[in-house]
């Protein structure tokens, strides 16, 4: 899960605990096709390629996150993302977030990472992202403003095989 480049340099966020790989598994799953279940508590995002067969990527949550649940659809999908944090965040943690209440350009040390995936509900962006991250090591644990959070690695593979309106699925 290291082939993904920008500018000829590897992505940061490969995977080097080999415990937190991504992994092919069987499922057995009422869900369709193409879609992503998350089991936020679990730590885990799966895409369901087809009938019995998925992927499965560890992820970082934070508090808000955990408490994503419900169905949604993926509205809009950038490489390399624009971040800024939410005035929610600046105002909770202005020692941390303050210095990027004006935001950040998308690149290496962005906080969203090489990828993001925008979930909505209807016509409605629900602020809620699945993306990479600049810091491979929060995977595995709760570490993160809220968003769903995966190796760079990861999200830049989802980012290939997911189309715009994928239906996502947390609980």
């Amino acid at each position: 899960f290291c082939a993904a480049r920008r500018g000829g340099g590897l992505l940061k966020g490969c995977v080097s605990r080999p415990w937190l790989a991504a992994k092919r598994l069987g499922v057995q799953t009422s869900l369709p096709e193409g879609s992503i279940p998350i089991m936020t508590a679990g730590g885990w995002l799966q895409f369901i390629a087809r009938r019995g067969d998925a992927s499965r990527y560890p992820i970082a949550v934070g508090t808000a996150g955990r408490h994503c649940r419900g169905a949604a659809h993926i509205g809009d999908k950038i490489a390399w993302p624009f971040w800024q944090p939410t005035r929610n965040m600046v105002r909770r943690e202005p020692q941390v977030y303050g210095p990027y209440a004006g935001g950040v350009q998308g690149g290496p040390d962005n906080p969203l990472g090489a990828r993001a995936l925008y979930l909505y509900r209807g016509s409605r962006d629900t602020l809620y992202r699945i993306h990479g991250t600049s810091q491979p090591w929060s995977i595995g644990m709760e570490g993160s403003s809220g968003c769903i959070r995966l190796f760079n690695s990861h999200i830049a593979d989802l980012y290939a095989r997911v189309p715009l309106g994928t239906r996502v699925y947390a609980h």
